[in-house]
């Protein structure tokens, strides 16, 4: 449950990264939750897919894998949901690189800053 807590909090950090970055990357408030949800269920439910397919098909790409499902859970999150709009070549190519890099990022940072709250907390309490 936490790994999907970070994994969403991660997921929200990069899409609005993104937003702030790109000009043609639009996230709108009301449809924000949605688009998340989207992505990081799109994100979950195809990497292995995607890693599976690579490995078989096209070892090279492995590397790439979560660029690729950026990639994809950004399109389906772009179609299924309200909250997102991505205009431009230029904001398709360099929105799942961004996302990629923001989420990554946030994935070595948030543990370390929850946890660290956490592991405060129960010393505190524990002395």
């Amino acid at each position: 449950m936490a790994s999907t807590a970070l994994h969403l909090i991660g997921n929200a950090i990069g899409l609005l990264v993104t937003a702030l970055v790109l000009p043609g990357f639009n996230v709108q408030p009301f449809g924000f939750i949605l688009t998340v949800i989207v992505f990081t269920a799109v994100e979950i439910l195809l990497g292995p897919f995607v890693l599976k397919m690579a490995i078989s098909h096209a070892p090279a790409l492995r590397g790439g894998i979560a660029l690729v499902t950026s990639f994809l859970g950004l399109f389906l999150a772009h179609t299924f949901s309200a909250g997102l709009r991505i205009e431009g070549l230029t904001t398709w190519v360099l929105a799942p690189l961004i996302v990629w890099l923001s989420v990554l990022i946030a994935a070595i940072l948030l543990p370390m800053v929850l946890f660290k709250k956490v592991l405060g907390e129960v010393r505190s309490s524990g002395t």
